[in-house]
């Protein structure tokens, strides 16, 4: 993987960081983006330098259109291309509520940066590949969506957060269409119950459903489960398969009696 660049997204924490991580460890130059500080982001991006490879850390919000553009010009500037996006940046409800109660705020601020934020940087992303695969005959660029069990499994505390991940999916399928003449191959994984701090809140909660059987696999996911995944993903050994969805759920999806 010398040479070639991953751009990824809400890089400074969680499975973003460990997605990052990896990516670096398996050769990649990485671009991480993130809305924290660079002071706030250096312990984090240290962690992905010592991996193995250049890191170049984007502070940019992928919720507005000048975020996007920031992040995916910062890439080309720093290394002009871009072989992976991983769209991993996203966000929970500001406050979960009933989605009786619900209001427009907390709706337009998932959607923005979940679902329209990844629609438009694969987007910008997707067209500088195109323009990668015409140069360089040897670029085999990927997409990867970071998706969720939210995306079929109800939650009617954050509503907005479920149908951002339904969202995704459907972005997924329509860039893997779309991308597959290119040779752009375009995957969607779905974590279950991870560890980090999105999940720190309802720690109880969880430790309690999984030890009753929740998933068939009794921990907590870790974001090195989903970054290994991307590793995977991005390695080229699934060159005849796109659109596909990877559960790393401990199997969560598979439906029992």
């Amino acid at each position: 993987m010398k040479g070639k660049v991953a751009l990824v997204t809400g890089a400074t924490r969680g499975i973003g960081n460990a997605i990052a991580e990896r990516l670096s460890r398996d050769g990649y130059k990485i671009v991480a983006t993130g809305t924290s500080s660079e002071e706030t982001a250096a312990e984090s991006i240290d962690r992905i330098r010592k991996a193995g490879s250049d890191c170049v850390y984007v502070r940019s919000d992928l919720g507005e259109e000048e975020g996007r553009k920031h992040a995916v010009k910062s890439a080309m500037d720093a290394f002009g291309r871009i072989d992976v996006l991983v769209n991993n940046a996203g966000v929970a409800p500001k406050v979960r509520m009933d989605i009786l109660d619900t209001t427009e705020d907390n709706f337009d601020f998932v959607l923005d940066i979940n679902l329209k934020g990844t629609f438009f940087i694969t987007q910008m992303v997707a067209n500088e590949m195109i323009k990668l695969v015409q140069q360089d005959s040897n670029a085999s660029p990927v997409i990867v969506n970071m998706s969720s069990v939210s995306a079929y499994a109800s939650s009617t505390q954050r509503g907005e957060y479920c149908l951002s991940k339904a969202g995704i999916s459907m972005v997924t399928t329509l860039f893997a269409d779309r991308l597959a003449e290119f040779g752009i191959n375009v995957f969607e994984i779905r974590p279950g119950i991870i560890a980090t701090d999105m999940t720190s809140k309802v720690q109880s909660k969880y430790d309690k459903m999984i030890s009753e059987g929740l998933t068939p696999i009794k921990r907590w996911g870790r974001p090195e489960d989903i970054a290994n995944a991307v590793s995977v993903l991005c390695s080229n050994q699934l060159s005849f398969c796109t659109g596909q969805v990877l559960n790393i759920d401990g199997g969560f999806h598979i439906r029992r009696l």
